[in-house]
């Protein structure tokens, strides 16, 4: 058990995690929203450190990061539990439940990575903001390492400690669920401006940044909702953030028929009208999940499932026109 590093003790025994804006107030014997956050007689305690409920080395691409060091490999773990309950939860098995768990430290993974030749190291599957202080001693001997640290996240953190994770995290990829907050608040039991906010702040940090949207049928697919997110992403992540549209299926509570490939075609269009690079996820073998230099239309990444080709790319410039592109590459 390892004590929790944001919270204030109360009276009577209770505690407030000031980890994400839920600001559990926890009584004694009690957990947060997360499940993975327990106050043990007046201290918050993190019942997850070193719990590892899945590890695989992993392409890049699958996180999903397109423009960060592409074709790379990268070890990715993950633990249990989530801030938020999506209906629609494509990881339930290990965010919504408390399954099988192996014990890891930092320094395991840590060497693992390095005889892997590993990139990295991407703290995913789960929510990894409720690993924190996990995620935070790994990171920190990774970067030691010279290993790269990446985040997959739904981005629902308070600025404090997301300012710790700045310093550590090269990439992430932030899920923005919708741009609506009954959705949010109904569908996925939180709120999407914290999620903007660390967006934003990431951005300004100078880190690697993707956007990822799973379109669910009836719920956050309205095309007007869709295009406003796009333009607030535009607006304060800059057109060349990469913004990943995934196919819904039926999982965990939410059985609605999987997104109608019109759907998905109807957003894609739409969303490249305001950015350069647009992806749709879970629609395999199409030319949406290419990159295309968006200043001479050249091919420059063909990607078929997860076979990766560079084909248009010299360093980081477009084979064609020689214009620099937003692809972070080995040097």
């Amino acid at each position: 058990m390892t004590e929790a590093k944001y919270y204030v003790k109360l009276e009577d025994g209770k505690v407030k995690c000031s980890l994400c804006p839920h600001n559990c107030i926890i009584g004694p014997g009690n957990r947060g929203v997360c499940r993975v956050r327990e106050n043990r007689e007046g201290d918050l305690i993190t019942l997850n450190f070193g719990r590892c409920s899945s590890l695989a080395l992993d392409p890049i691409e699958k996180k999903p990061l397109y423009h960060f060091y592409p074709g790379s490999n990268v070890l990715s773990t993950g633990t249990y539990g989530c801030n938020f309950s999506c209906q629609f939860c494509q990881n339930w098995q290990i965010a919504q439940t408390e399954p099988q768990t192996v014990t890891i430290t930092p320094e395991d993974l840590v060497n693992k990575a390095k005889e892997l030749n590993s990139l990295g190291i991407a703290y995913t599957y789960s929510e990894p903001l409720v690993w924190f202080e996990f995620v935070l001693a790994t990171a920190k001997l990774a970067r030691e390492a010279g290993l790269k640290n990446i985040m997959v996240t739904n981005g629902f953190i308070e600025p404090e400690p997301l300012a710790e994770l700045l310093q550590l995290i090269d990439a992430w990829n932030v899920d923005i669920k919708g741009f609506n907050q009954d959705f949010y608040r109904k569908v996925v039991r939180g709120d999407y401006q914290p999620v903007l906010r660390t967006s934003a702040a990431v951005a300004k940090s100078g880190g690697h940044i993707e956007i990822t949207t799973l379109i669910v049928p009836e719920l956050n697919d309205n095309i007007d909702e869709l295009t406003t997110l796009v333009r607030w992403v535009r607006d304060n992540l800059g057109i060349d953030t990469p913004i990943h549209f995934s196919r819904y299926f039926p999982r965990y509570r939410l059985k609605l028929s999987p997104t109608p490939l019109t759907t998905m075609e109807r957003v894609w269009e739409k969303a490249r009208q305001y950015l350069h690079y647009v992806y749709l996820g879970n629609v395999p073998g199409i030319e949406a999940n290419n990159t295309y230099c968006p200043f001479c239309d050249n091919l420059v990444i063909r990607r078929m499932s997860y076979n990766i080709v560079i084909e248009g790319l010299i360093g980081r410039k477009c084979s064609n026109c020689g214009e620099e592109l937003a692809i972070v590459t080995k040097e």
